[in-house]
């Protein structure tokens, strides 16, 4: 080998080596090995859909969902996106039913009128579906499927009236087919600050919004589960039951107009029962009196009695003062011997709402 090639291979062995000690520090400079492959683009997609629930009534959908907060890249995502909503009746083809826009990680909801073709016929089993899209109109995906029953739905309850009742609100309608069921959505209009709760032994907090279920439509629902001084409103549904894809699912009908009712106490307590005179005569420097005895009211807010007397055919008096009496008991010193004597008792709740008299108990007082 000539000396010229020589000096050329040395100087091709020492740039190789040079090459790889500089590998660790500057992986990049060119020459330096072949470089990684580039990372592919985000698609900036958002997580799709989970949670999505659909209620049906009449002719109205309403769909909830709660919307994604982050990308399948696990980026946050920070503009507003749109939805799509579609429908599919057992066909792969996804109907579209309408689009609206919900800040992502927000509790989303959307009401859709349904399709003629699905408000008529036999009741049968009907999927929704929500998709988000990304502001490069690529969609994330469809959501969990959200069942509900297309066909005729029933007829709305007509007529609906509440009448407040010492028992809770009677509630009356139009009567339909005994085989439907009837759905009453109840709202507390007057719910009470968080602040006015009264500790471990106050009543715990009502509900303000309950649903209750009459099995048959008979026309005539009661509400026990209420409280004196608040106020109330109530909306009422038609609900068949049908089964479809192997499990009883619920057919509900438009909701009704609303009442309103203010659950005022102006019920007074049952009549004491049971009441009982027994006379005893002077003895011993001890004078004459009559003593009384009644059953106890058994009602929860009863907070006492009025006791009356009269003598012969002369008018009624209340003997027992401006206080109540607290016990089903009474004693009546201010009594004359051989006169005669007619009692009766009366009970008083907390609001002062007191009762007719009892049966009457006579009494005559014997002479010493």
């Amino acid at each position: 080998m000539s000396r010229a090639r020589q000096h050329a291979a040395a100087a091709l062995q020492s740039g190789a080596l040079a090459c790889v000690l500089a590998w660790p520090i500057a992986m990049a400079i060119a020459g330096c090995g072949t470089p990684g492959a580039p990372l592919p683009p985000s698609l900036n997609l958002p997580v799709p859909v989970t949670d999505l629930e659909a209620e049906r009534a009449g002719n109205q959908v309403t769909l909830t969902w709660t919307m994604p907060r982050r990308t399948t890249d696990k980026i946050l995502l920070k503009e507003p996106l749109s939805v799509r909503v579609c429908w599919n009746e057992g066909t792969s083809h996804c109907v579209p039913a309408g689009e609206k826009a919900f800040a992502p990680g927000a509790a989303a909801d959307y009401s859709v009128p349904l399709p003629a073709a699905l408000a008529a016929g036999s009741p049968r089993l009907v999927r929704f579906y929500v998709e988000p899209v990304n502001r490069n109109h690529r969609l994330a995906g469809l959501s969990n499927p959200a069942p509900i029953l297309a066909g005729e739905a029933p007829p709305p309850v007509e007529a609906l009236t509440a009448e407040v009742r010492k028992n809770g609100v009677v509630l009356h309608w139009t009567p339909g087919d005994p085989q439907d069921a009837i759905r009453l959505h109840r709202t507390l209009l007057n719910p009470p600050a968080a602040k006015e709760d009264g500790g471990l032994l106050s009543a715990p907090r009502e509900a303000v919004t309950q649903d209750l279920l009459v099995e048959h439509d008979t026309g005539v629902a009661l509400d026990k589960d209420i409280r004196f001084g608040q106020a109330y409103e109530y909306r009422a549904q038609r609900v068949a039951r049908v089964e479809a894809d192997g499990q009883m699912r619920e057919l509900a009908g438009a909701l009704s107009a609303t009442v309103t009712v203010k659950a005022r106490d102006i019920f007074p307590p049952a009549v004491p029962a049971g009441l009982a005179a027994v006379a005893t005569a002077a003895s011993d420097g001890v004078p004459a009196s009559v003593d009384l005895s009644w059953q106890p009211d058994t009602e929860t807010d009863v907070a006492g009695y009025h006791v009356y007397r009269r003598e012969g055919e002369g008018s009624w008096k209340r003997i027992s003062g401006e206080r109540l009496v607290f016990g089903p008991a009474f004693h009546d010193p201010d009594v004359q011997a051989g006169h005669s004597y007619t009692y009766a008792v009366s009970a008083v709740d907390a609001l002062g709402n007191e009762s007719g008299r009892s049966a009457e108990a006579a009494e005559t007082v014997p002479e010493p």
